[in-house]
């Protein structure tokens, strides 16, 4: 299947930035003490394009998928986890099952690519390349066709889906592996520095991690640019993610981006459109080890730090709150005008100095 990014605009607008912002620094508040807040309000404002963003029918993707580089011992559990986890989260019984009925989110779960075959539901989507990618140090995780399918099939889910939001998951045993490789590639990294414990390796199972990660590398020499990178390393739910990334952000969706690999699927959105960065709100830094390289690579500063590393998108729906209250703010809370309250700089007129 063919793809072609989709063109994103720069959507930096000087006029309604300041317009944003007058009408922050006017709301009945000390300038600036809603900190962080206001900064994220005024993006969103900006993604939506309006003085009075609304966030409508927030829409959280799981991407799932197996890796081959698994069967390496790569990760602390095995890959029947995966299909494992889908169940689970179909059944609403994850994390991120909880989290998105608790704040009102719809939940979708897209296998990508799991060794296993789902029986048809609803809140499941079948956009299956193939049962896993192959064993990266044997040969790329994927094709060149696969990867294009993976991506075109991630843009297509993207243009199905209400709301104006995509709060990005994933699941999929092997993947911080994926997500350390590219990392290391694209950012031009030691892939030391980029690998962590996964989900629970031990320091001496990291060490081998780090080994074969490396083997890995050195095998694709010339896996440089995004999109061959992505194909080398994998893996299926991680190239249907940048395909819905350029989607949402062609779209001008807020993108809400989760931990570590779900940063890694931007990453490899802004390697090949810059603009994308520009519609991300990134929820958290994750307790593993790659992520704060890969947040300052992409100079994100995330909402909220609080050593989560589960992934599943369960990060991105405990930061949307967040987008609510920064809306909630620029759009309903009173001007010191409306309000009939004076300004720090503004002496009421019964306390005017006696003459």
């Amino acid at each position: 299947m063919s793809y072609t990014p989709p063109a994103i605009a720069d959507i930096a607008q000087t006029a309604l930035a300041e317009r944003l912002q007058h009408k922050l620094d006017n709301k009945t508040k000390p300038l600036g003490s809603l900190g962080r807040i206001e900064a994220l309000a005024q993006r969103i404002g900006l993604i939506l394009g309006s003085e009075t963003p609304e966030l409508k029918a927030p829409q959280l993707v799981v991407f799932a998928g197996d890796h081959g580089l698994a069967a390496r011992g790569v990760s602390a559990y095995p890959s029947d986890v995966t299909w494992q986890m889908v169940e689970n989260f179909l059944a609403g019984g994850a994390a991120v099952s909880v989290l998105a009925r608790q704040h009102g989110i719809g939940l979708t779960v897209v296998d990508c690519g799991v060794r296993h075959d789902f029986a048809p539901r609803p809140g499941l989507v079948n956009c299956k390349v193939a049962p896993g990618t192959a064993d990266a140090l044997e040969g790329p995780a994927m094709s060149a066709d696969q990867c294009q399918t993976a991506l075109a099939n991630g843009a297509a889910l993207v243009r199905d889906l209400p709301g104006n939001a995509l709060l990005l998951g994933e699941m999929g045993i092997g993947n911080t592996s994926a997500a350390s490789m590219l990392l290391a590639r694209l950012a031009g990294l030691a892939v030391a520095d980029c690998t962590g414990a996964g989900t629970g390796l031990d320091a001496e199972a990291v060490q081998r991690k780090i080994g074969i990660l490396r083997q890995v590398l050195e095998r694709h020499p010339d896996a440089k640019d995004p999109l061959a990178a992505l194909a080398a390393f994998g893996g299926f739910e991680i190239a249907t993610m940048v395909g819905a990334v350029l989607q949402a952000a062609s779209e001008r969706r807020v993108i809400v981006v989760d931990g570590f690999i779900a940063s890694a699927a931007v990453l490899v959105a802004s390697h090949v459109q810059p603009n994308v960065l520009q519609r991300c709100v990134f929820a958290h830094r994750s307790g593993e080890r790659g992520h704060a390289l890969m947040l300052s690579h992409l100079r994100a500063e995330p909402l909220l730090d609080l050593g989560l590393r589960l992934g599943e998108g369960s990060g991105a729906a405990m930061a949307w709150p967040l987008l609510q209250s920064a809306c909630a703010v620029l759009c309903e809370m009173a001007s010191f005008e409306s309000a009939g309250v004076s300004r720090q700089d503004e002496a009421p007129a019964d306390t005017a100095p006696a003459a």
